[in-house]
Formats: C-alpha cells, sequence, structure tokens
C-alpha cells in the first residue's frame, strides 16, 4: 500500500466571495460547479484534473492567532506556477504583500484574505 497523490486540501474561510477573489480571480483557479449542497457555504477550485483546493465557510477554530509574517515559517498550501515573475506582479499590483523564499529557490510566500499562508514555486522548464 502506498499513498498516490494528494486530492484536495481545505481552507477555512470568512466569506467565500472573497476567497474566490483570490483563488479564482488572481491565482486562476477554475471553480468545480459540481459541488453539492454540504450545508455551509464554500467552493472546490481545480489545480489540475486531479488535485482541489476546497474553501469551507465555516468558524474558523483557531481565528486569532498570531501568524509569522514569512508564510514559509507557518503551516502553508504550495502550489507550482509557470511565471512567478507575473504572479509577482499581478500580486504587487492586488497590493498583496509577499516574500520571497529564504532558501533561494524561486518561490515567494504570501497571505489569502483569510491569512492562510500560500507558496507559490516556479515550476522548472521542461
Amino acid at each position: 500500500m502506498r499513498i498516490l497523490a494528494l486530492h484536495h486540501v481545505s481552507i477555512i474561510v470568512s466569506d467565500t466571495a472573497t476567497a474566490l477573489g483570490f483563488y479564482h480571480d488572481l491565482l486562476g483557479l477554475d471553480v468545480d460547479d459540481s459541488r453539492p449542497n454540504l450545508g455551509y457555504p464554500g467552493a472546490w477550485l481545480h489545480i489540475n484534473a486531479a488535485q482541489q483546493i476546497h474553501l469551507l465557510e465555516v468558524p474558523n477554530p483557531e481565528s486569532g492567532l498570531i501568524r509569522p509574517a514569512h508564510g514559509g515559517r507557518d503551516r502553508h498550501l504550495a502550489l507550482w506556477c509557470d511565471d512567478l515573475d507575473q504572479l509577482a506582479q499581478r500580486l504587487k499590483t492586488a497590493n498583496i504583500a509577499f516574500s520571497r523564499s529564504k532558501s533561494g529557490r524561486q518561490a515567494l510566500f504570501c497571505r489569502d484574505p483569510d491569512d492562510n499562508a500560500v507558496e507559490i514555486m516556479q515550476h522548472p522548464a521542461p
């Protein structure tokens, strides 16, 4: 037995529409319209055909926690992108603060509207 892949990660958000502004509008993830009514607001977003982010608009049991300034020192979601410089420019235009990876890798860290840390790495060219 072995684990084959990551299917999805769930992120608690305070407002689904605001979170979609970050994950869908800014990062460009597609919304999966097949999400059933789960009894609370939320959204499913496709990263590719096999991976998703689930936004859960539920009470956050960790609200009020102090997060480190650099997202690499906090639990975080890590994503690949094909043009990190273009993404950095989009973040700047949207006034979203970010920091570059402290390891020297081609990566940056930012926070979504609910203070969840997101790492975005430059995917190596094929």
